[in-house]
């Protein structure tokens, strides 16, 4: 029996003034401030902060099924607002002294991020000048602090793939969203240019996905921060696109049910085709929750016992994560073929899903191709190869 959701129940009432926006987030390309108000007014953004700074700490099943829901409400408002929730479980395995900066004033803090490690930086006493124009900081608008990827040389002549953690004052934010779809996420580009980060707020990715950052440890009676960043990290990715494909069924069921064809007045939603498409289509998006239920509970299990996971429970977590993206744009793509021509028109809520599912598989983590050689490559005993992001 699952345990029930209070955030959920507090969430489902703010959606449909959520929904009502989605137009207006799309013309302004950013999430509405009245949104994010909303949902930091039911404590969402404090799903995964810590709790001795006032965080939640909840669960990633009952996280993921808030995100979800909005997702279905408007996709862009749930990419951006997933990320500021998820980046402060990463946040809190940086130092004490870098989560005292972030949140011991401001305990709504949230961060953007912008990980590719495309950062510029030069070597100085106590940390490091930042540089750099990153792009893709979902949300951004809406943050007071970012994470920015960048590579740092190490002693053995190698380089690691780090993060920066950057407050507000020490970059620029750049107008340049301009998207087919997810067009209200808000990812713009964040503008550095050699901003000082001292060494308590940097962090290598290696030791925040083994347990050896500065911060693992902090909070020995957590349920949520003994595990690999990455899996909480990238979790919004499809889950959103699993809330898109739900509310796509909905709304295709909406229109097909009255529609009649133009010219010969027959009735599309009683008519085999219509009817096997939204058949498949269900029990598509129904598989791809199933196994995305699966992942959330192994990790959350994982999570609660303080138990790191292998590398193969890794590979798996995220390539049913992918998979699963694969499968909700397959189906929303099968309902939109059917939907006919005034699916397309701007007004119509079905044209936005379809651009902003396509999105969800845009992203490096959910690439299936991607995917698909790093299971491969698990399944086979063979050692991961590191071209593959």
């Amino acid at each position: 029996m699952k345990k029930p959701n209070s955030l959920l129940e507090d969430l489902k009432p703010l959606l449909p003034a959520i929904a009502a926006r989605a137009d207006q987030a799309e013309r302004e390309r950013t999430v509405p401030a009245e949104n994010i108000a909303l949902l930091k007014g039911i404590g969402l953004h404090q799903a995964f902060l810590p709790k001795p700074y006032g965080g939640l700490e909840i669960s990633l099943p009952q996280f993921a099924e808030c995100i979800a829901a909005l997702a279905g409400a408007c996709a862009s408002t749930a990419w951006a607002m997933s990320l500021l929730c998820t980046h402060s479980h990463q946040l809190a395995m940086f130092p004490k002294q870098l989560q005292d900066e972030v949140w011991g004033d401001n305990p709504h803090a949230t961060a953007s991020s912008s990980i590719a490690p495309f950062g510029r930086t030069e070597e100085v006493e106590g940390g490091v000048l930042f540089s750099g124009e990153m792009g893709w900081s979902s949300g951004c608008d809406h943050a007071e602090w970012a994470i920015m990827g960048f590579r740092r040389a190490n002693p053995q002549g190698g380089q690691d793939y780090c993060f920066a953690v950057l407050p507000r004052s020490d970059y620029q934010i750049r107008d340049d969203w301009f998207a087919a779809g997810m067009r209200a996420s808000g990812s713009r580009t964040l503008v550095v240019e050699r901003a000082f980060v001292p060494e308590h707020r940097i962090q290598r990715a290696k030791d925040m996905m083994e347990g050896t950052s500065a911060g693992f440890g902090l909070y020995p009676d957590s349920a949520i921060y003994f595990n690999p960043y990455r899996p909480y990290f990238a979790s919004g990715f499809s889950t959103v696109s699993l809330g898109i494909a739900e509310r796509m069924l909905e709304a295709f069921k909406d229109k097909t049910r009255n529609r009649v064809r133009a010219y010969t007045g027959a009735a599309v939603g009683a008519a085999t085709p219509a009817l096997m498409r939204l058949a498949e289509s269900t029990h598509q998006v129904a598989a791809a929750r199933a196994l995305l239920e699966k992942s959330w509970e192994q990790i959350a299990e994982f999570s609660a016992r303080h138990q790191y996971p292998t590398r193969t429970e890794l590979a798996y977590w995220r390539t049913n994560q992918g998979y699963a993206v694969k499968l909700c744009i397959q189906a929303v793509d099968r309902l939109m073929e059917a939907a006919g021509g005034g699916a397309w028109f701007d007004s119509s809520e079905m044209q936005r899903l379809f651009r902003d599912a396509h999105m969800t598989g845009a992203h490096a983590y959910t690439d299936y191709d991607v995917c698909a050689q790093i299971l491969g490559r698990e399944l086979m005993g063979l050692e991961p190869d590191p071209a593959m992001t």
